[in-house]
């Protein structure tokens, strides 16, 4: 089939490379303009446009997708479909009647609709999730979905484990459902149930904080639902922030746990109290530092 590919993140651009390797190789890419990144604030690139590039597939970055230029770009390309993965920037009409839309969403819908459903599976502590490939609409990932498989959320899994194994998935039921409409077999879309549906919210500067007043099981949870992309963070008395890679539940907790809120030093172990339960800090990451394992910020703040 012929299709053009929508899309920004590096999930997208996976995504996309699974595409460009099988017969449904995009003949178009559209992804949103460059933007500055870092701390030096330079232009940088979305991954779907270095993925482009690498893959030598006709590229175009739009200011607004669903504006006439953009929308003229699709309907010379001709598509028989046009696939949408994590493009961030919703797509309205006229543009969602002019061409058959398929999304490529990480979760198992209606379950975490929205921005950040890889994240908000493991911060809920989910014991599966999936990707679910879905007739677009003007909802928010709220059309009818032709195809969804669930994985297995792993008790150690990251953010970045999750969605490697996630974005693979999603390469090859977006494969899958081409090819099966490429056999001239009719898809079969069934509605959601709106009863079930769920939002992931896009993580903002409260979801990276581990606040003490919340379980240590939990805060554990958002360490990894935001390595390595966003990273988790506590606020320290000083004001400054130490940023979380990796943490663990004590389990038991040692006799003298630390008061919620508090960090203290069980040998060179690194924890911090909570309301419920004691959090170890495995690798920490100071205010202006590097990223460094417990043991080794213990013995640089030492008290």
């Amino acid at each position: 089939m012929r299709t053009v590919f929508i899309g920004t993140s590096a999930f997208a651009a996976s995504v996309l490379e699974r595409l460009a390797a099988g017969e449904h190789r995009p003949a178009l890419v559209l992804t949103r303009p460059d933007r500055p990144r870092g701390r030096g604030r330079k232009l940088g690139a979305p991954p779907v446009a270095q993925a482009a590039r690498r893959l030598e597939i006709a590229l175009e970055q739009p200011a607004k997708v669903n504006e006439p230029p953009a929308r003229e770009l699709i309907a010379r390309a001709d598509p028989d479909a046009v696939i949408v993965c994590a493009f961030g920037a919703l797509i309205s009409e006229p543009l969602l009647s002019e061409h058959e839309l398929l999304n490529v969403h990480p979760s198992l819908l209606p379950r975490w609709r929205g921005a950040a459903p890889v994240e908000r599976a493991i911060m809920a502590g989910d014991e599966r999730t999936g990707v679910s490939i879905m007739r677009l609409t003007a909802g928010l990932d709220s059309g009818p979905v032709c195809l969804a498989e669930s994985i297995a959320i792993e008790p150690n899994d990251t953010y970045g484990s999750l969605a490697e194994r996630l974005q693979s998935l999603g390469g090859e039921l977006i494969a899958r459902t081409l090819d099966l409409a490429a056999s001239g077999e009719p898809l079969t879309f069934l509605e959601q149930d709106e009863s079930g549906a769920t939002y992931a919210e896009k993580i903002g500067p409260v979801d990276r904080l581990l606040d003490p007043a919340r379980p240590a099981v939990e805060l554990e949870r958002t360490v990894r639902a935001l390595h390595p992309h966003i990273g988790a963070r506590l606020a320290l008395a000083d004001g400054t922030f130490l940023g979380v890679h990796v943490a663990r539940v004590v389990a038991g907790g040692p006799a003298d746990a630390p008061p919620a809120g508090t960090l203290a030093r069980d040998g060179e172990r690194l924890l911090c109290g909570t309301d419920d339960g004691t959090l170890e800090l495995l690798c920490v990451r100071p205010a202006g530092g590097r990223a460094m394992d417990g043991g080794a910020y213990l013995r640089g703040h030492a008290r």
